[in-house]
């Protein structure tokens, strides 16, 4: 877990990164945050970052992810500031989950892309399959099928990933098994997403995460105030984006009307 502080900070922004990265991808995001008097606290994900192969793209349970963001907002908490949850993809997912299972003093959360359902998702047959590995061989590494390209249209992003050394090609069965469970979890209690403010921002041109189930679920919470955004041209990554000013200064008005 890293912080990073702003002068005289006005509230605390809690990212949580997605699927096969790391903090390192969301320095051009953090520096916008403590920018605009927002402090920063993040880290890496169980089995993601800088950590052994042996855990790379593993994760035992996705209440291992619950467990480790629910210390990132008490850590946050300690500031005595507001606190604002930012979610990408997979930790959109992961903050969903977070807030259904664990009470938290959030002022508003933030989900970019969050992964609620697959744009090609395995096949019932692969599908199948899997869940008999899982049983045998969980740690077994199949390529997660997700390309830079897919991700994002900003060149100099595509270039960065590509010699990234912790961006993460390969995942465990017993990762993609639950993965799949959060992903069945978040949609079934979305009833107990907590009544607080919530803004989605969604990538209409994704090619990794189908927004008709980001959609269903977002029309699904009974939240009083919500909105959810979506940008026709832009892929997944939102905050990646080459119009990513546009979208943080969208998330930036969102946290600023709330403090």
């Amino acid at each position: 877990m890293w912080n990073w502080e702003a002068e005289n900070a006005k509230a605390v922004i809690v990212i949580v990164h997605g699927a096969n990265e790391h903090h390192g991808r969301y320095r051009w995001l953090i520096e916008q945050w403590q920018t605009n008097g927002m402090n920063v606290v993040m880290g890496d994900l169980p089995g993601q970052g800088d950590v052994s192969n042996k855990s790379r793209g593993h994760i035992e349970q996705f209440d291992d992810y619950i467990n480790e963001v629910e210390k990132w907002i008490r850590h946050a908490s300690s500031y005595n500031l507001p606190i604002f949850l930012i979610g990408h993809s997979m930790g959109g997912t992961v903050v969903i989950r977070t807030l259904q299972e664990k009470f938290s003093q959030v002022r508003g959360v933030i989900l970019s892309s969050p992964c609620l359902g697959l744009v090609h998702p395995p096949s019932k047959a692969l599908d199948l399959v899997t869940r008999g590995l899982n049983v045998f061989c969980p740690r077994l590494r199949v390529n997660s099928g997700v390309t830079v390209n897919q991700a994002t249209r900003n060149e100099e992003v595509r270039l960065a990933n590509t010699k990234d050394p912790l961006y993460i090609k390969n995942v465990s069965v017993r990762w993609y098994r639950e993965l799949s469970n959060g992903m069945k979890q978040a949609n079934k209690k979305v009833d107990k997403f907590p009544n607080i403010p919530l803004l989605v921002l969604q990538g209409g041109e994704d090619k990794i995460v189908n927004k008709e189930s980001v959609f269903t679920w977002f029309n699904h919470v009974n939240n009083s105030e919500k909105v959810y955004k979506e940008y026709p041209e832009l892929y997944h990554e939102v905050f990646n984006e080459p119009e990513r000013e546009q979208v943080f200064n969208y998330a930036l008005a969102f946290v600023n009307n709330l403090i």
